[in-house]
């Protein structure tokens, strides 16, 4: 793509690499976050649907790497970053099997090509999409996601899992919905220590009226999950992971105010007016005659005659 500077920095060599780069810089408004599922050196048979169902769940914004990968993410984070960088994902799933820690899923982001957030999944359960008979949703819906338990509030881990799973799976921002495009249910359940996740395909019944009634058909994966070991980022980095540029913040307007209502008022800053100039309605009533003098405001105030005389 071009040649590497003494800063750090890609110096391109070609268009293409030009393109490729300028996509890849910061930018006010970010592009849909991608997600890489990377299989380890050592991978069991349920890890290796997983990843594939996960993908289905994750299409277009993914990327399924099929080779094994000898790494160990929370040994050595290098190998996760250079495809990272590689692929420009920001988000990744690393699937392994051993004795030690069988059928293991580690959920992670990145941010700035670096390592912010893992956590590491075992899965004691697992029901793949073909196990599931029925019709499936189409590729690159975005999911409704519903959570449930108050461990995912009261937990730090879980905490920070909860707003991980909402980064993955929350798919594109778009300004509107159609009611048929909301056709996949995530459910998220906290019990017991373990994390019960469940997908749902939406079906939409004639009610008799506008409003359609709404079953829920269960389509996979279906995932029962054990919290293992994790890799939290730092109260400092979280924070600037979270900064937004200044171009996003919305301006504070002046002299606008809202009740609690919100009914919007605004307030209006005029000069002082001289109310004797006021340009009033013409009408043949208030014509001035012929011979008729108008008096001085001082004058009329002093004089105990009338302000107009014949």
């Amino acid at each position: 793509m071009g040649r590497r500077r003494e800063d750090g920095t890609c110096k391109p060599k070609t268009k293409r690499g030009k393109k490729c780069l300028e996509k890849r810089d910061p930018k006010v408004i970010e592009n849909t976050k991608n997600a890489m599922l990377i299989k380890g050196g050592n991978t069991s048979e349920t890890v290796t649907q997983a990843l594939r169902d996960i993908y289905s769940l994750k299409k277009p914004n993914a990327v399924l790497y099929k080779k094994k990968n000898i790494t160990r993410p929370f040994e050595d984070q290098t190998s996760v970053e250079f495809f990272s960088k590689r692929s420009d994902c920001s988000l990744f799933i690393f699937g392994s099997h051993n004795k030690k820690r069988p059928h293991n899923l580690i959920i992670g982001r990145m941010f700035d090509y670096h390592i912010l957030d893992m956590i590491e999944l075992g899965i004691e359960k697992f029901n793949g999409l073909r196990d599931f008979k029925n019709s499936k949703s189409a590729e690159g819906s975005k999911p409704m996601l519903i959570f449930a338990g108050d461990s995912f509030e009261i937990d730090s881990d879980l905490k920070r899992l909860k707003n991980l799973l909402i980064d993955f799976f929350r798919g594109p921002t778009v300004p509107n919905i159609r009611l048929g495009g909301l056709e996949i249910v995530l459910h998220f359940t906290a019990l017991g220590g373990k994390i019960f996740m469940r997908s749902y395909k939406v079906l939409l019944k004639k009610s008799g009226c506008r409003t359609p009634r709404i079953e829920l058909e269960e389509m996979g994966p279906s995932f029962n999950f054990v919290l293992r070991r994790t890799h939290l980022a730092s109260d400092d980095l979280y924070k600037k992971s979270l900064k937004q540029p200044k171009a996003l913040k919305a301006r504070k307007k002046k002299n606008i105010s809202q009740d609690v209502f919100g009914t919007t008022y605004g307030r209006i800053h005029m000069e002082k007016q001289d109310l004797g100039k006021l340009q009033t309605r013409k009408m043949k009533g208030l014509k001035k005659r012929k011979g008729e003098k108008e008096v001085v405001p001082d004058e009329a105030e002093n004089s105990p005659k009338k302000a107009k005389v014949h």
